[in-house]
C-alpha cells in the first residue's frame, strides 16, 4: 500500500489517499479521486431526478441510451415548466404527462388546468346523499 498526501490550493485542505498504484504521482491520484467523486455525484443526481428504476439492457450502449433519453426527457420537462411558467414541480408535470400521453389536449391547457371543478355543473342530475 502507498499513502499519498495532496494539498488542494483551491480549497485549503489536505487530502490523504491510500493506493496500490506506485506509478502515478500524487497529483494524478488526487485528480482520479476528484473525477471519481464527480461521477458519484452525477449518479446520485440521476437516482434523485431521473427516476430510472431498472436498466432495460445490459450492454454499455443500452445503458447510455437509457440515461440520455432520461436526461433529454428531464430537460424537456424543465424547459416546458419554465416557458409555460408552471407552478407545479417537475415530478407532478411528469405524472400528468404520463397519464395523459394519448390525450389530444394542448400541453399548456393540460398542465394549467384547475383541479377544482364546479360541482353544480358536473353533477347537476345527481342526487346529494347528505342534503336530505
Amino acid at each position: 500500500m502507498r499513502r499519498v498526501k495532496y494539498y488542494d490550493k483551491e480549497q485549503p485542505k489536505t487530502y490523504v489517499f491510500l493506493t496500490n498504484n506506485f506509478e502515478l504521482t500524487a497529483l494524478e491520484v488526487a485528480l482520479l479521486y476528484k473525477y471519481r467523486w464527480r461521477i458519484e455525484l452525477f449518479f446520485k443526481w440521476i437516482k434523485q431526478h431521473l427516476k430510472i428504476k431498472t436498466f432495460w439492457g445490459e450492454s454499455e450502449n443500452a445503458v447510455k441510451t437509457q440515461i440520455w433519453i432520461a436526461i433529454c426527457t428531464y430537460l424537456m420537462v424543465a424547459i416546458i415548466k419554465k416557458e409555460l411558467k408552471i407552478e407545479k414541480n417537475l415530478y407532478e408535470i411528469l405524472q400528468i404527462i404520463s397519464v395523459s400521453v394519448f390525450d389530444k389536449t394542448q400541453l399548456n391547457q393540460l398542465l394549467n388546468k384547475s383541479r377544482t371543478t364546479n360541482n353544480e355543473e358536473s353533477n347537476s342530475n345527481q342526487l346529494n346523499l347528505f342534503d336530505l
